[in-house]
Order: structure tokens, then C-alpha cells, then sequence
């Protein structure tokens, strides 16, 4: 069991010291355009499905409070958190609907989608990404595996090549927090 824990945490780490290694300029370049849509005015909506809905809740928190920098709030929401939407929602139209009903309700031209899927062919986050491109919504998906269906649909695809899905979840959050200071330092930094 000590050989669990150790190995463990060595796999998170080489995961994500690959990945990085690979993604460096890409993540920059991803980053610079949510960022240039939060200085226009945009808002950051986030989606997906257990650790992925927790992930996506944790982004929005350090956007909405702050993540490192003491600054004004910024626009951002997980469309995980409202209950009562995703059970009527989920009640009337069927699960696969849920994200996508509050893209078309409260995304707009100018906003930012991320979706998170560990397998990447989550089919609720697959129906609010292509809601969103109907919406001119630029889209980014944290992907595990091979991408899965969302790697070809949204415009910045970042891909975690791994078939574990708590290593997967590792990098997505590092990712997520990178890209909040990122933000912070982009917008409110000297």
C-alpha cells in the first residue's frame, strides 16, 4: 500500500510535467484568447459531469471570488450549481439538455464555454458546445483520453493523454487554476 500511495502521486506528477511539456505554447495561446474575451466584456461559463461539475464549480468560485489577487469579481458560472434548472431541465427534456438549454438561455456573442470531460464524449457538454457556436460562444474543452467527440467540435481542444480518470482530473484542475492566475495577472497585474 505504500507502493500505491508513492506511485501514485509519481503518475500524477510525470502526467502532468508531460503534459505541460508538450502544451506550453498551446495553453498560452488558449489563455490569451479567454482572456482577451473577459477584457471585452465576455463571461466564462463552465460545464461538465461529477469531478468534472466540482471542477467546473471550483473555476467559477476563483473567478466570481478571487483566486491569488485581491480585485474586482469577474464573470463566470457553472451551469452545475442552479438545481432547480437542472432538475426541470433534466425532468422535461432529458439529462442530455441540461447544459445546453443554459447556454441558450444565458450565453452570449463575446462569452467564453469551457467544457470538461474526462472522456471527452460527455453528450450534455457536447450539445452546449455546439449551442454555443451557434451563438458565436468560443469554446474550449479540458479533454482526457483521446479527446473523445469534443475534440473536433470546440475551437481549443486541451487534451490530457491519459486513460486514468483521477490523473486526468489532476491536470484539469492544475490547468484550471493556472489559467485563473493567468486571468488575475493578465487583468489587474502592474
Amino acid at each position: 500500500m505504500k507502493e500505491l500511495i508513492y506511485y501514485s502521486f509519481l503518475e500524477s506528477a510525470d502526467l502532468k510535467k508531460n503534459f505541460i511539456e508538450e502544451n506550453k505554447e498551446y495553453l498560452y495561446r488558449v489563455f490569451s484568447k479567454v482572456v482577451e474575451r473577459v477584457k471585452n466584456g465576455g463571461k466564462i461559463l463552465l460545464c461538465g459531469n461529477g469531478g468534472s461539475a466540482a471542477d467546473a464549480q471550483h473555476i467559477a468560485a476563483e473567478l466570481v471570488g478571487r483566486f491569488l489577487l485581491d480585485r474586482k469579481a469577474l464573470p463566470a458560472l457553472a451551469f452545475t450549481t442552479d438545481t432547480s434548472v437542472l432538475t426541470a431541465v433534466g425532468n422535461d427534456f432529458g439529462f442530455d439538455s441540461v447544459f445546453e438549454r443554459q447556454v441558450e438561455a444565458l450565453g452570449n456573442d463575446g462569452d467564453v464555454l469551457i467544457g470538461i470531460s474526462t472522456s471527452g464524449n460527455s453528450e450534455n457538454v457536447v450539445r452546449a458546445v455546439l449551442k454555443a457556436k451557434e451563438k458565436g460562444i468560443l469554446t474550449v474543452g479540458f479533454l482526457g483520453k483521446d479527446g473523445g467527440k469534443l475534440k473536433s467540435l470546440v475551437d481549443f481542444p486541451i487534451v490530457v493523454k491519459s486513460f486514468s480518470t483521477p490523473r486526468i482530473q489532476e491536470v484539469h484542475i492544475t490547468i484550471g487554476h493556472v489559467l485563473c492566475d493567468f486571468i488575475e495577472k493578465s487583468l489587474f497585474s502592474d
